[in-house]
């Protein structure tokens, strides 16, 4: 497939995740960025709703009358959805978690922090970022406690953008770096934390899809393969650093887009 998009032609709805926008340099950002806006260009033909499940940015934080620069191509593209009368949903990340209210104002999306279920004909998607969800990573949740509580983000902002903005994405690289190579496997899907919450949820608010971002290797695999064709779905959506991979689904068929396998 490489760069070029099919264009379909009945209503679809569209899931994309980790596009971290601003990573590693301005550069390769730059080049990333150019393909996500073709790919947003060829879905406008046929997108009813678009979900971006998280990290769209590297790092984002909002001050009162301020926002990191830059990626107005794709919220140029993404507005421009907005007025076409696609919905749009975007999930905070890890990465993006001090997202608030410009998002929505200016672009259009409903924000969502927290993963949601949402009904499309007839069925249940369960649909969230899945950073912190499912058993371990007791660091990073309690990191991710401080760094939602309010009276730490107000304490922040009174740091200069320059110098707040530059602190943030020195952290956010550092971390990515560190955790980052991690991503790009899943030995034994049963030993994925996402799907073990996935396994666990279902049991107490079943869903046709489980469908998450954070872990940037795309996968789409049966819940529990021994119910065959009636089993759940779950998937991973991959990234847009190296696989370029989103969803789709036509209301009655859902399908895992990877460049590589086409």
């Amino acid at each position: 497939m490489g760069n070029q998009f099919e264009i379909q032609s009945a209503k679809r709805i569209y899931f994309a995740s980790d596009l971290h926008l601003g990573a590693p340099h301005a550069k390769a950002s730059a080049e990333r960025e150019k393909i996500f806006g073709e790919w947003l260009d060829a879905i406008a033909a046929d997108a009813q709703a678009l979900y971006l499940v998280g990290d769209l940015f590297d790092f984002w934080f909002e001050y009162r009358h301020a926002v990191p620069k830059g990626f107005v191509r794709t919220l140029g593209k993404l507005a421009a959805l907005h007025d076409r009368g696609v919905k749009l949903y975007f999930f905070t990340g890890n990465h993006d978690l001090w997202v608030r209210d410009y998002l929505s104002e200016e672009i259009g999306f409903e924000i969502f922090t927290k993963p949601v279920v949402h009904v499309w004909n007839g069925k249940r998607f369960y649909i969230g970022h899945g950073d912190g969800l499912g058993p371990g990573d007791a660091g990073y949740k309690f990191l991710k406690r401080v760094f939602t509580f309010r009276p730490f983000q107000w304490a922040f902002r009174w740091l200069h953008p320059d110098v707040g903005i530059a602190l943030a994405s020195m952290l956010s690289k550092g971390s990515r770096a560190r955790t980052g190579h991690e991503d790009y496997a899943m030995h034994r899907i049963e030993d994925e934390a996402l799907f073990q919450f996935a396994r666990t949820q279902q049991k107490i608010d079943p869903a046709d899809y489980w469908v998450f971002g954070h872990r940037h290797f795309p996968i789409t695999a049966p819940l529990y393969p021994e119910w065959g064709k009636d089993s759940p779905v779950f998937c991973n959506l991959g990234d847009w650093i190296k696989w370029n991979s989103w969803a789709s689904f036509d209301g009655t068929n859902w399908t895992l887009h990877r460049p590589d396998k086409a």
